[in-house]
C-alpha cells in the first residue's frame, strides 16, 4: 500500500529548491542529495515535518521509530506533532542495554541497525520515519526490528524517495502505508 507523495507541488518546489544535489558523494557515480540547506531554513524545515506527519495524524501512532542519524532529525518534529514517543533505531554499538539486531544491505554496502529490546511494547502502534528511501534496505530492517519486538508497523515517511532504485514497492509489499514527500526519478 502506498500514498505517494505530497500532492501540494507549491510545498513540492519549495522544499526541492532547499535540497543540493553533490556528485560523486559518498562514492564515484552517487548523486547524493543534500538536505542540509533545508534544515538551515527554519520554515521549510517545519513544512517538511508537517508534510512527514500529516498522512499519519489519525493512525493513533503510539511510537515514531526514526533511523540514525538523519532520520532522528524528523522523527523527533514527528513523534512531537503526533504525541507519540521517539524511539533511536541505532548503528551498532551505540544503545547502552540490551538490544535486538538487524543485518541489511546498502545500496553500496552492508550495514546493521539496533533497538533496546524494552523500546516498544507488544502491539504498539509505530511510524517509521527516516530522511531518504533508496532500495529500502534501511527501512526493511527497521520494519522488522519493530515486527520482533511485537510492534505494528503502521506506514513509513520519508522526506524523499529515489523512485528508481525501487524502496517505494519493497516497502508497500511489506503491507504498510508508504508516505513520501519529495520523489525525485
Amino acid at each position: 500500500m502506498t500514498s505517494g507523495s505530497s500532492s501540494d507541488p507549491a510545498l513540492a518546489a519549495r522544499l526541492k529548491a532547499r535540497i543540493r544535489d553533490v556528485p560523486g558523494f559518498p562514492a564515484p557515480g552517487v548523486l547524493f542529495r543534500d538536505i542540509t540547506p533545508l534544515l538551515g531554513d527554519p520554515g521549510a524545515f517545519a513544512e517538511a515535518i508537517a508534510a512527514l506527519t500529516s498522512p499519519f495524524e489519525a493512525a493513533r501512532v503510539d511510537a515514531v521509530a526514526a533511523v540514525e542519524s538523519r532520520g532522528f532529525l524528523f522523527g523527533g518534529g514527528v513523534a512531537g506533532l503526533l504525541n507519540a514517543a521517539l524511539v533511536p533505531l541505532r548503528k551498532p554499538g551505540k544503545l547502552p542495554a540490551a538490544t535486538l539486531s538487524e543485518d541489511y544491505e546498502l545500496e553500496y554496502g552492508a550495514a546493521s541497525l539496533e533497538v533496546h529490546t524494552d523500546a516498544l511494547a507488544r502491539g504498539r502502534r509505530v511510524l517509521i520515519v527516516d530522511d531518504v528511501l533508496a532500495t529500502g534496505g534501511t527501512a526493511e530492517a527497521a520494519f522488522r526490528l519493530c515486527r520482533q519486538l511485537g510492534a505494528e508497523v503502521v506506514g513509513f515517511s520519508f522526506l524523499l524517495a529515489l523512485r528508481p532504485l525501487g524502496g517505494i514497492e519493497r516497502l508497500a509489499a511489506l503491507g504498510s502505508k508508504v508516505h513520501t514527500v519529495l520523489e525525485y526519478s
